[in-house]
């Protein structure tokens, strides 16, 4: 599934092209993706200007006076800008018609995307309850030491939680884990102050450099120009179970966390 960086990569990507144009037409090939589309989606975008697009944890916000239409991109979503004349492809299910003649198309393979409704001065249910963005200055070690105490369950997954912090998925909760030092695998509530203040510092740096490379490629995930990302070749743990450590050499080790696949090296990793 596409990751923060992705998803910042993707709106980043879009604002040049989407900022400040008006929605002339919305064309909705099916009545669902993973949720049914909201009929205020068909009847409040058409007309209305675009003022932003904005992020929040993996979801994107296209803002617009009458309410703000809330995507996400699921497992295999992918959002482009494309000539008005371009061809539907059989997994091409949402057309946003632009002014200047072009369309945003949000093509879904696997249809576990979503394309909702914000009203204007609300919070989506998705939204809310969420924890800090992890680049912000809400986000520090502190942060993540005050919510941690009393936690028995393994760090990895308390750095997981969208309520702790958002969009911390399984790729850069590994690569963060291993360039801060600590096994996934201990108890959130025993990592000190002091590791945890290495750790938020990991997590800003790795999801920095990650958006700047691209993302990382996965399987389904294009960015919005056509080309994936790049950063997963400079992966140092995730997916690597069983290769050797590419700092120390040691053997990298890996168990199911939470339904997820961990690794992590026994030698730098405490």
């Amino acid at each position: 599934m596409p990751e923060l960086p992705e998803v910042e990569t993707t709106r980043r990507g879009l604002a040049p092209h989407l900022e400040g144009r008006r929605i002339t037409t919305l064309t909705l090939r099916r009545p669902d993706l993973r949720w049914p589309i909201p009929a205020a989606v068909r009847e409040r975008l058409p007309g209305q200007r675009i003022e932003a697009i904005e992020r929040r944890a993996k979801y994107l916000l296209m803002h617009t006076t009458a309410g703000s239409a809330l995507w996400h991109l699921g497992m295999s979503g992918v959002m482009r800008v494309l000539p008005g004349a371009t061809p539907p492809g059989p997994h091409d299910h949402v057309d946003v018609g632009l002014e200047d003649g072009r369309v945003l198309r949000f093509t879904d393979p696997r249809r576990f995307g979503c394309l909702l409704w914000q009203a204007p001065g609300e919070v989506h249910p998705l939204l809310a309850g969420l924890g800090p963005e992890p680049l912000s200055e809400a986000f520090r070690g502190e942060t993540l030491f005050s919510a941690s105490r009393g936690r028995r369950g393994p760090v990895k997954a308390f750095l997981m939680d969208q309520s702790v912090v958002v969009g911390v998925g399984n790729i850069y909760a590994a690569e963060a884990l291993f360039e801060a030092g600590i096994r996934p695998t201990v108890p959130a509530g025993s990592v000190s102050r002091a590791r945890y203040e290495r750790l938020a510092a990991a997590v800003k740096r790795i999801l920095g450099h990650a958006i700047e490379r691209g993302g990382t490629t996965l399987r389904d995930f294009l960015a919005p120009d056509g080309l994936p990302g790049y950063f997963e070749q400079e992966l140092m743990v995730y997916g690597r179970e069983g290769e050797a450590c590419r700092a120390c050499g040691t053997r990298l080790k890996g168990q199911r966390l939470g339904q997820r696949a961990t690794v992590w090296c026994p030698r730098c990793q405490r």
